[in-house]
């Protein structure tokens, strides 16, 4: 039962996350800097934007395997292929046909899909499932360096915002606030999802 909790728990912090990520690239204000990468790979080079968060995120495993000084963990595959198949669900299927026009309803969208991006990656932590390869680039720099969730996670954008200007992804005003508002409102929400998260797993023991 705490199994099938966890992995629950786990699907449903992806499902936010990825919507999160499918309307600041809906917002057309520039998007995260991760999200402005793939964007600009898929303009770029071909193939969807999911496909690229999978491709990227098999080169950051053996990036962290590097920072940490542990095996790749390659069970973080499944996590990309969840997380591709989900954002491109959202990009392609459901928003297919969003145009968002006028600065207030594209500043509304994307203030959503921020706060989204977060509370989903906050929840989706919590069962200490593999992660993200771009997460757990956060996670380890946190460890390699001592840094806290947020310091880490700005790093970690900063770093991605480069190799998006490289490939012509969606940068905009949008990307800077992403940039530097992500880590806080991580650091904001975590505590109360792992709050409830340990709540609700101990009642489902």
């Amino acid at each position: 039962m705490a199994f099938v909790f966890r992995t629950l728990f786990y699907i449903i912090g992806l499902s936010i996350l990825s919507f999160g990520v499918s309307m600041t690239i809906k917002a057309g204000l520039g998007t995260g800097a991760w999200d402005a990468l793939n964007v600009g790979l898929s303009k770029t080079v071909g193939l969807t934007p999911g496909s690229w968060v999978v491709i990227v995120g098999i080169v950051m495993i053996f990036v962290n395997a590097a920072l940490v000084k542990r095996r790749p963990d390659v069970a973080a595959i499944i996590t990309l292929l969840i997380t591709g198949v989900l954002i491109d669900f959202w990009l392609l299927r459901v928003f297919d046909d969003l145009v968002v026009t006028g600065y207030a309803k594209q500043f509304a969208v994307f203030i959503l899909g921020m706060v989204a991006l977060s509370f989903g990656l906050a929840v989706y932590l919590q069962p200490k499932f593999p992660l993200i390869p771009i997460d757990n680039f956060m996670m380890a720099l946190r460890e390699r360096f001592g840094l806290n969730l947020m310091v880490a996670k700005t790093l970690g954008e900063v770093f991605a915002l480069s190799a998006a200007f490289i490939f012509k992804g969606p940068i905009g005003i949008g990307t800077l606030i992403v940039t530097f508002a992500i880590g806080p409102l991580i650091q904001l929400f975590y505590p109360y999802c792992e709050k409830l998260y340990n709540k609700l797993l101990t009642s489902a023991r």
